[in-house]
């Protein structure tokens, strides 16, 4: 037994949501629910699967909106990092200007993601990794076992890299992120916010002429 991973891509953005899970247990996190809240508990309840949480790579609109309305209907926390917090007042502001909706509640973060933190599924775990730069607290969630992991804005499969134009964005510190998690083993399969998944060795490949790492 071990992890699968489901990708549902959802909302204007076209955001990547993913459902891990165990396939013994099969408890499951919900990582980046972006939207379509209805459609991710169908695909939860045909797919028989025990949420145990919702978990965010970093607080933008487009990765949280169904976050709140999750919460209420399966009872589960809503986990992410304390720096990304103020993010989450601007969610309805930054989906209205975005998309032209912002209807939905902001999330209320039930725990705070650190550097270092273990969220068990099974008898699996990720192991939360600090990848700031895009925005102040995002994070990635790394499976040793499973050789995955997720990124969120970070990188995407085509070697372009998160935005660090926003002001409260850090070229450097996305920089340092980026050879944080290629140090990670060239099969590591990585899931991106957007786009489609990658590997460790793949991206290196593309980035070894850059001037991003």
């Amino acid at each position: 037994m071990g992890l699968t991973v489901i990708t549902l891509t959802l909302g204007p953005l076209q955001s990547n949501c993913y459902l891990a899970f165990d396939k013994g247990s099969r408890g499951a996190i919900i990582i980046d629910p972006g939207d379509a809240p209805d459609f991710i508990l169908q695909e939860i309840g045909r797919r028989e699967l025990k949420p145990l949480a919702i978990v965010a790579t970093h607080g933008h609109f487009d990765h949280i909106l169904a976050a709140t309305h999750l919460m209420l209907a399966l009872d589960i926390p809503f986990l992410m990092n304390k720096r990304d917090e103020f993010l989450l007042a601007r969610m309805i502001s930054s989906s209205k200007l975005a998309t032209g909706v912002g209807e939905d509640l902001p999330p209320i973060i039930t725990k705070y993601l650190k550097n270092g933190d273990k969220i068990k599924i099974g008898n699996s775990f990720f192991s939360v990794l600090a990848t700031p730069g895009h925005t102040p607290g995002s994070v990635s969630l790394y499976s040793m076992k499973g050789s995955l992991v997720f990124v969120g804005d970070l990188v995407f499969s085509d070697g372009s890299i998160g935005r660090y134009d926003f002001r409260y964005s850090e070229k450097d510190n996305l920089l340092n992120s980026l050879r944080k998690i290629l140090k990670l083993p060239s099969e590591t399969k990585v899931y991106s916010g957007h786009g489609e998944d990658s590997s460790i060795g793949a991206l290196r490949v593309l980035l070894k002429n850059s001037n991003f790492v």
